[in-house]
């Protein structure tokens, strides 16, 4: 009996994104981690890791993108029984992920200096910022691989050993980050390098112990190479889904550059609280994401066996999953902003900027969480181009525009409103699609 078409699927949806959420959000703490650790070796540190996270979101993007559409596939080749099918694209997603992080590694070694150039000319600061994209970028194929093992995994209900190799992995990081950033334990001190070091060693690791779990424990499928099969229709149909996931998630990358534009007139730390408010909002962004995560495969599955009411259902669930997680996450940063500013060696400046800035995006969280769940669920339906539009508006064509013009006419502190704004126009349409969606679906629901 397969979970995925027969347990209940409130159950299905909680025990598939629980091992999801934690896993996420340890990774979201080491990012966090890194940064604490950085801002106390210097605030030019901090400044330098905060320029580099876009490189980071964008690797990931792209390492998420792809594995959204080879996980959408996977998913529906597994439901359907086409176990020849599954396998040749597992090891498709696997090729991809070495290519990936080739494209990266040549990417960080040419032209990390001319993507810093554009947001700072400080001398103390492009050094260590070039430090740290070259060592990321160097090692990339470990992130790419590694997230494609964590969407096996999950197309074929197995979170908990995503959590095992994710978890893992994000410990590893935490661990190593004072040792080499500091030079514990007779290592020479390497700061920002070090940071870098301990980043990669966490997602190789990750990568080995996902490759072993997917080996010996995930049964359905078999890692060889006699399984594999070039195929151009299988390429075809990961990117079909993959590259507008790749698209709607690169956003968040492009958004982060577009905003430290913004923000660079104003000051060095108006960039530097944004990038920590955006680590911070990371853990709840993780949460949340560890239920779409969950919910695609669940969606895709059911959907590719003819359950439509249990794609409806486990969608409707996660929404509500969505907006109490976002919830408690706007009550935590009304209340403690100055404490969670505090984690990162904050002076007056930072606390003057950044206050204002945790309480009035805050606002904007239950409605981003709705329109989250409901690009996955668009996704699974195979309406990427539907979740693209969303996500376009909700991270560039509303938001850089609003804020831009909000922050030139009347400030810092109103431009923040933007985010909020923008988040309930977005969550209004994304809910206008949803209902003719769930309608057309609901039309042509086959009885189990």
């Amino acid at each position: 009996m397969n979970k995925m078409e027969n347990m209940e699927i409130k159950q299905l949806v909680v025990s598939m994104s629980l091992p999801i959420i934690i896993s996420m959000v340890i990774q979201a703490l080491y990012n966090i981690v890194d940064s604490i650790f950085v801002a106390k070796v210097s605030s030019d540190a901090l400044t330098a890791v905060s320029l580099c996270y876009p490189v980071q979101t964008i690797m990931v993007a792209i390492a998420c993108g792809t594995a959204v559409g080879f996980n959408t596939l996977l998913a529906r080749y597994l439901g359907e029984k086409k176990f020849d099918y599954a396998n040749n694209t597992m090891m498709h997603g696997i090729l991809l992920g070495f290519v990936n992080g080739l494209v990266f590694l040549i990417l960080g070694l040419l032209f990390s200096n001319v993507f810093l150039s554009l947001f700072t000319s400080d001398q103390n600061v492009i050094p260590l910022a070039n430090t740290y994209i070259r060592i990321c970028t160097m090692f990339s194929f470990s992130v790419f691989v590694q997230i494609i093992f964590e969407r096996i995994m999950q197309a074929t209900g197995n979170a908990i050993y995503n959590m095992v190799m994710q978890g893992a992995g994000a410990i590893i990081n935490i661990i190593l980050d004072p040792i080499l950033i500091f030079g514990w334990f007779g290592l020479p001190e390497m700061g920002v390098a070090g940071a870098a070091i301990a980043t990669v060693i966490g997602q190789f690791c990750a990568m080995l112990i996902g490759y072993v779990i997917t080996k010996v424990k995930i049964k359905e499928l078999d890692i060889h190479i006699h399984n594999f099969s070039f195929s151009t229709p299988i390429l075809c149909k990961i990117y079909k889904v993959g590259v507008p996931a790749i698209l709607m998630q690169s956003v968040l990358s492009f958004m982060t550059v577009f905003m430290n534009m913004i923000l660079a007139p104003i000051s060095a730390m108006a960039i530097t609280v944004f990038s920590v408010y955006y680590k911070l909002q990371n853990f709840l962004n993780m949460a949340v994401l560890g239920i779409t995560n969950a919910l695609i495969p669940i969606v895709a599955y059911n959907n590719g066996a003819n359950r439509k009411d249990r794609a409806i259902e486990a969608i409707q669930f996660s929404m509500i999953l969505s907006i109490f997680i976002m919830a408690v996450g706007t009550i935590v940063f009304q209340l403690f902003p100055k404490q969670l500013l505090a984690m990162f060696s904050a002076n007056e400046e930072m606390y003057g900027l950044g206050i204002p800035a945790l309480k009035i995006i805050s606002l904007s969280f239950v409605f981003a969480g709705i329109s989250m769940v409901l690009c996955a669920a668009f996704q699974a339906l195979n309406k990427a181009n539907t979740s693209l539009v969303i996500t376009l508006a909700r991270q560039l064509v509303i938001l850089i525009p609003l804020t831009y013009g909000l922050m030139k006419c009347f400030g810092i502190n109103i431009g923040w409103y933007a985010f909020v704004v923008t988040e309930i126009i977005c969550t209004t349409y994304s809910l206008f699609e949803w209902r003719k969606m769930k309608g057309a679906v609901t039309d042509k629901k086959v009885s189990a």
